[in-house]
C-alpha cells in the first residue's frame, strides 16, 4: 500500500532537515510543506492540532500524525502503515 507522506516544517529547522534526509535515504516519496514560506501550508498544519499552533516538524502518513517523532517511532509507523 502507498500512503501519502507529508512533512510540515521549515528550511531553517534542523529537525525538519533531519527528517528530509531520513525519508530520502529510505527512498520514500514525501511532500515537504514549508510553513514559513506558505500561509496555506501554515494553515493546513494548524488544522491538525486543537491548539491551532505551528507544531513543527510534523509528519503525516495517511491520516496518522507524528509530532517530532524519534527515528525508531517514525520507522515503526512507516512499516505499520505502508504494509
Amino acid at each position: 500500500m502507498t500512503l501519502e507522506i507529508k512533512l510540515y516544517g521549515t528550511k531553517r529547522c534542523h529537525k525538519t532537515r533531519h527528517y528530509q534526509t531520513y525519508l530520502r535515504k529510505r527512498d520514500l516519496q514525501f511532500t515537504f510543506l514549508d510553513v514559513e514560506e506558505s500561509e496555506l501550508n501554515a494553515r493546513a498544519l494548524k488544522t491538525l492540532y486543537k491548539n491551532k499552533k505551528l507544531n513543527f516538524p510534523t509528519i503525516t502518513i495517511g491520516t496518522k500524525k507524528l509530532r517530532n517523532p524519534s527515528d525508531t517511532d517514525l520507522q515503526k509507523w512507516i512499516d505499520k502503515l505502508m504494509e
